[in-house]
């Protein structure tokens, strides 16, 4: 997997914005409704700015291969009840920041604690489309939804080219391979 850290949601690396900042990678939401700790800015210096959102990166919604939105459980999370994830965009609001935010993509449920185990991923989307009369976005978000308060767990969450995707079963990866088999590289 390709990783760039322009494009990281989550953890303090990249100068974080939000609260809930865990690691250098990961955000540990623990109630409530709360944002990533960095907001992508999509703009591109030279390219004026507007409230229409003038100045937004092409993201290849609809290339072959789509950039995906990356969401993967580093530390299994405990206390809570189930998390949910939003991934938000919003236009230039005319001054470099951003307008109102609209949800592009919401997870199908919230996902149980019990299943908030390391290495599960949460969301493992294309990039979606702006949605019908949203304007062009860029600025984008993920915001987390917590039932409960969760007392530990972390999540890390990015747009990436290619993910390291794997049929996750109660046993592990399905690989092929039984647990505990090493191949030498």
């Amino acid at each position: 997997m390709i990783l760039d850290g322009l494009l990281t949601f989550t953890g303090t690396g990249m100068g974080a914005t939000g609260t809930i900042a865990n690691g250098q990678w990961t955000d540990a939401p623990t109630t409530g409704t709360q944002d990533s700790s960095n907001i992508i800015d999509l703009g591109l210096a030279g390219i004026p700015t507007s409230a229409n959102g003038g100045g937004a990166r092409d993201m290849g919604i609809g290339d072959d291969p789509a950039l995906k939105l990356s969401a993967i459980v580093t530390t299994a999370f405990v206390g809570g009840t189930s998390l949910l994830l939003e991934l938000q965009g919003a236009p230039d609001n005319g001054s470099g920041a951003p307008g109102s935010y609209t949800v592009m993509w919401q997870s199908p449920a919230a996902v149980a604690e019990a299943a908030l185990t390391q290495g599960a991923q949460l969301a493992n989307i294309d990039v979606p489309r702006v949605i019908w009369e949203q304007v062009l976005p860029r600025f984008l978000k993920l915001t987390f939804v917590s039932v409960g308060t969760h007392t530990g767990g972390a999540v890390e969450a990015q747009i990436v080219i290619d993910r390291d995707d794997q049929i996750i079963g109660t046993s592990g990866a399905m690989s092929g391979y039984q647990q505990g088999v090493n191949v030498p590289n």
